[in-house]
């Protein structure tokens, strides 16, 4: 694939040092469809990536531009607060019948913003409230957004130097298999808990994500998510998952935590949930936690109503019948299978992987690989991104609706990256 020199002048004479995504991908796109972006010069670009998760349902999947199109034609409310609309309606009532109910949830939902972050800050206040403690408890790698309230729970060492200030009333404790077995779970959790000598100020709550997504695909055991939940029953803390990129089918089920059995006191959702890549976050949270005072919690984008459009439609379309999740768990299967005979492939270079559903990361015992890999296979035609504290990892998040054949040419492309850096 030849890629021509694109005009980058404007971006990187008025646009800020901050941009990251368009460094790695230097060129500049024009239209999108399904699972490929393409750029000014015609380039086609098979899309692994699907902005960071925010679009499980391809790019303007049709379905879902069909309902946008017909609700801006016929001069729907699109700014609207927190007031009462027509689309906010339908997509409670969707929400409610589609995704809450069949999963005995009776959790309230509050909509506190557009970002995942700000879904997070709320979660936090939340739980605060409610206890009125300060400590929430954290997890290594784990990452909850930029904001100063995300960025106190964030492992991260470069995005929490970022703040510029102290990042306080947080405390970080060790992921699942993060001491490589060498211990049992919550040991080191549960002593701190129980001894009054410890210095641990009695958290509030403790948010974690399923699987560590910008962490590196960091998968949780079931078990260690039920542990982690009993423990969090027995020293009246409450449970907060972050399933903003993970959730909304990514490792199979609506939620990513439904697996392991457990039911958070608190969920927090953005990302995909509005399906259309429109921005959209949800806290969710048992109904006995709703102590917030009217307009307590406030912000002026909560009232996304073309997003509650597309979000309803999305939910009506792919997860009214249940097909959603075994489709994703046999891509899954399907991405797998490639990522295993990739890493007996190139077991020499200490080739592994690990993911869930369709989040999957590949790694190699030479940090800077996943960088080169991932530069290689935009040089290929195809976009997919690193995670992990270094960077280590090659980190896939191809569109739930992507076909069979649109993973075998992106696992192609792939393979050809990691043999082409070898």
């Amino acid at each position: 694939m030849t890629i021509t020199q694109p005009d980058l002048s404007i971006f990187e004479t008025l646009e800020s040092e901050v941009r990251s995504y368009c460094r790695n991908w230097p060129t500049v796109f024009d239209r999108s469809r399904g699972s490929y972006l393409y750029d000014e010069d015609g380039h086609t670009y098979l899309d692994f990536f699907m902005g960071a998760g925010s679009l499980n349902y391809g790019h303007n999947n049709p379905v879902l531009k069909r309902a946008l199109i017909d609700y801006l034609e016929r001069d729907g409310v699109t700014h609207g607060l927190d007031m009462s609309t027509t689309a906010k309606r339908a997509f409670l009532e969707t929400l409610r019948d589609v995704v809450l109910v069949p999963r005995d949830m009776d959790h309230k939902v509050m909509f506190p913003g557009p970002t995942g972050a700000n879904a997070v800050e709320s979660a936090l206040k939340l739980a605060r409230k409610v206890k009125g403690r300060e400590s929430i408890v954290s997890f290594t790698n784990g990452f909850h957004g930029m904001s100063l309230g995300a960025l106190a729970v964030t492992g991260n060492a470069f995005k929490r130097a970022g703040a510029g200030i102290p990042l306080v009333h947080g405390t970080p404790m060790p992921f699942d298999d993060y001491l490589d077995g060498q211990t049992p779970d919550f040991i080191w959790f549960e002593r701190l808990l129980e001894d009054t000598g410890s210095g641990l100020n009695q958290p509030a709550a403790v948010i974690v994500e399923t699987v560590q997504g910008e962490g590196g695909v960091n998968v949780a055991r079931p078990e260690w998510l039920r542990a982690l939940a009993d423990l969090c029953k027995r020293h009246d803390m409450l449970l907060i998952v972050d399933d903003i990129q993970m959730g909304c089918g990514r490792t199979g089920a609506f939620f990513s935590f439904e697996e392991s059995g457990i039911v958070p006191d608190i969920v927090t959702v953005s990302k995909s949930i509005s399906g259309y890549g429109l921005p959209m976050s949800l806290c969710l949270f048992r109904p006995e936690l709703d102590v917030w005072e009217p307009g307590e919690h406030n912000g002026t984008f909560r009232g996304n109503n073309p997003a509650f459009v597309t979000a309803s439609a999305t939910l009506n379309t792919y997860w009214a019948d249940g097909q959603m999740e075994k489709q994703t768990l046999a891509r899954g299967e399907q991405i797998e299978n490639a990522l295993s005979a990739l890493a007996v492939e190139h077991a020499h270079a200490g080739a592994s992987y690990r993911g869930r559903g369709m989040v999957w990361g590949l790694t190699f015992d030479e940090a800077d690989r996943a960088r080169r890999v991932c530069q290689r296979a935009f040089e290929l035609g195809m976009l997919v991104e690193t995670s992990g504290p270094q960077s280590e990892v090659v980190k896939l998040l191809p569109a739930l609706t992507a076909t069979p054949e649109e993973l075998d040419e992106g696992l192609r492309v792939l393979t050809r990256a990691v043999r082409e850096t070898d």
